[in-house]
């Protein structure tokens, strides 16, 4: 058996004291996450938390730095995770776009409002990637490097 990882990018976006979530359904619970999702075949990782942050959001998104890799190990279903958390600016909003199905609302968050649901969060990496970011952990994009 071939053992992968599950490599997945974050957006986190800050709007004076509130953060950009969304509540979406995962196996049949509600869950609060930062945008995110799986990078797919081909895509770069600024390319996928682009894409993920527009589809689940309809905010066009311009990453800034990173904040973060980390991995966690899921012990409901024994899946590693990898993820890359972002941080940037919301350009603008896209009210005509259909957001994922799975994503129940887009709400702003303050840091208080998001550990008062830690137990319904979709991991311990959103709290992590967030305490770090507002710790002042940022690492130039230029970290990462796409090679043909």
């Amino acid at each position: 058996m071939t053992w992968k990882p599950h490599v997945t990018v974050a957006a986190i976006i800050q709007n004076d004291d509130k953060f950009l979530m969304v509540e979406e359904c995962i196996d049949g619970a509600m869950r609060y996450n930062q945008p995110a999702g799986h990078l797919e075949p081909g895509e770069s990782l600024t390319d996928a938390v682009i894409r993920e942050t527009l589809e689940e959001t309809a905010w066009h998104f311009k990453p800034a730095s990173l904040t973060g890799i980390y991995r966690w190990n899921n012990p409901a279903n024994n899946r590693t995770f990898l993820r890359f958390s972002f941080t940037g600016d919301c350009l603008n909003h896209d009210s005509s776009l259909k957001l994922d199905k799975d994503i129940h609302q887009v709400l702003w968050m303050t840091l208080a409002d998001i550990e008062a649901r830690s137990n319904t969060l979709r991991s311990p990496m959103v709290l992590q990637s967030l305490y770090d970011f507002l710790n002042g952990t940022h690492y130039p994009l230029a970290i990462l490097k796409e090679l043909a």
